[in-house]
């Protein structure tokens, strides 16, 4: 028996200038479901916010998913807004219902980072920066949002406090860097996003996975056991995308396929995990 495989739908931050043509050779049908949800084509403006950048990835990466020949592999996993294509993938959720929710998801996370103010995201880089991240962020008020890998981490909050906090974590002897986005994402300041959400998923009927592929969710690092409740808090609660591996690995996983588009997750994985294999789309 082969070593099983984890396959990997990658978040915001991963889009690239030539998704939205795999897509149209590939899934033209999903390109124009997209403009449907969206309201108009979501490719051209990939980088303008959360509203045009999600549905966009999340088309990209299952036409991505459909070039390999729509692998139903042991394990599944999304960064963010990655898991509602893994669970599209794995048959718990209709493609349709997907980019709808992924849609809103982006709508709502667009309009409650303008509502909630100055909020934005930095990056700390570096050797150790998963140890420190959480002292970073705690004493300044800020929130560990994405816990990419051992050298990666993202906090989210208030810029007014990225100042002191960033001056921090170049003390610590890290790097820190602002990031280019339009809210706090995977904090507090996207509470407002949560309300309508849960009201959305709450219309939505999941399905049991495809036999033998489990899904493991990024709000807990553990396989889903209510979609429901962890998509929704998803949007205020940290990425743990290295435990996610972590757990991936111990699960058994020793061949990690990012569907993109871009490289982000394999990337990620080759400075978390030693000894697996790392396949891009």
């Amino acid at each position: 028996m082969g070593a099983a495989s984890a396959i990997l739908f990658p978040g915001q931050g991963s889009q690239t200038s030539d998704m939205r043509d795999l897509v149209e050779r590939v899934r033209p049908d999903l390109l124009e479901m997209a403009v449907s949800a969206v309201g108009e084509d979501p490719f051209p403006r990939a980088d303008e916010g959360t509203n045009f950048a999600q549905p966009a990835i999340f088309c990209a990466s299952l036409a991505g998913w459909e070039a390999l020949g729509r692998p139903l592999e042991a394990f599944m996993a999304g960064h963010s807004l990655g898991e509602l294509g893994a669970l599209v993938a794995a048959g718990a959720l209709p493609e349709r219902k997907g980019l709808e929710l992924v849609a809103l998801r982006g709508r709502l996370m667009h309009e409650s980072g303008l509502a909630a103010g100055d909020g934005g995201m930095f990056a700390v880089l570096g050797a150790g920066a998963s140890e420190h991240a959480e002292e970073i962020a705690d004493g300044h008020d800020l929130t560990v949002a994405n816990d990419n890998s051992p050298q990666q981490v993202v906090i989210s909050g208030d810029k007014s406090r990225f100042a002191d906090a960033m001056a921090q974590a170049k003390e610590l002897g890290l790097r820190a860097m602002e990031l280019d986005v339009t809210g706090a994402f995977h904090s507090p300041m996207m509470a407002g996003a949560v309300p309508e959400f849960e009201r959305a998923l709450a219309d939505v009927t999941f399905s049991a996975t495809a036999e033998a592929t489990t899904v493991i969710s990024a709000v807990t690092a553990q396989p889903f056991t209510d979609p429901r409740r962890e998509l929704a808090a998803a949007l205020t609660m940290p990425v743990r995308w290295r435990e996610v591996l972590l757990t991936l690995h111990e699960l058994g996983a020793q061949r990690f396929v990012d569907v993109g588009p871009g490289r982000v997750l394999t990337g990620l994985a080759k400075r978390t995990l030693s000894d697996v294999e790392l396949v891009n789309a």
